[in-house]
């Protein structure tokens, strides 16, 4: 959606629609990351590096969704409401960028594949809920536009964070349905339970 927003000149009447498509989408999917994703790897982080780039991660989805109010406010001018629709797209693609080289490499290593599998199901989960308005479920974006579609924006759960990795070690599933005391690493820092 990003990329057709560049081809509409300022003050087409189908960037507006496009441009609450695209502020819906990428609130959900912050709203996901940031209630699913990110905690889990923010609390399984073994060292400095990883935490600083899950912070890096909630930091950047703080520049989103600034860059959305942007769009939801009130504009001065069409040209100044399609240069903060392209710089929106600019900030998530460097996010993206990030979150392939450095998010889902530690995704695969903090997490085994059947805890990554889980996450993704419970992603589609909330995801399902939230396009539906169901339980939780609420319409991500203030802006107001009569024939407004849903989307689901990119695919966050697709094979990057479901499939490679280690396989579990064992261990037991805890209330959430957690599994704990199963992950291995040589060089034996234990994981410990407080959040940061």
């Amino acid at each position: 959606m990003l990329e057709e927003a560049k081809q509409h000149e300022a003050g087409d009447a189908e960037l507006d629609e496009l441009a609450a498509r695209i502020e819906e989408a990428l609130t959900m999917h912050a709203q996901l990351e940031e209630k699913l994703f990110y905690p889990e790897l923010r609390d399984r982080a073994e060292d400095s590096e990883e935490r600083i780039d899950v912070f890096e991660g909630f930091t950047e989805h703080e520049l989103v969704k600034h860059l959305i109010a942007l769009l939801q406010g009130r504009r001065r001018n069409e040209d100044q409401f399609k240069a903060q629709l392209q710089v929106l797209g600019e900030n998530v693609r460097h996010h993206v960028q990030e979150e392939e080289s450095t998010i889902f490499k530690l995704a695969q290593e903090l997490l085994d594949e059947e805890e990554r599998e889980e996450l993704g199901e419970r992603w589609q989960r909330a995801k399902t809920r939230a396009q539906s308005g169901g339980r939780g479920g609420r319409k991500a974006s203030g802006r107001k536009t009569a024939s407004r579609k849903k989307t689901g924006g990119r695919k966050s759960t697709g094979g990057r964070k479901t499939t490679g990795g280690r396989k579990s070690a064992g261990g037991s599933t805890g209330a959430r349905g957690k599994k704990s005391g199963g992950r291995k690493k040589t060089g034996g820092r234990k994981k410990t339970g407080s959040r940061r």
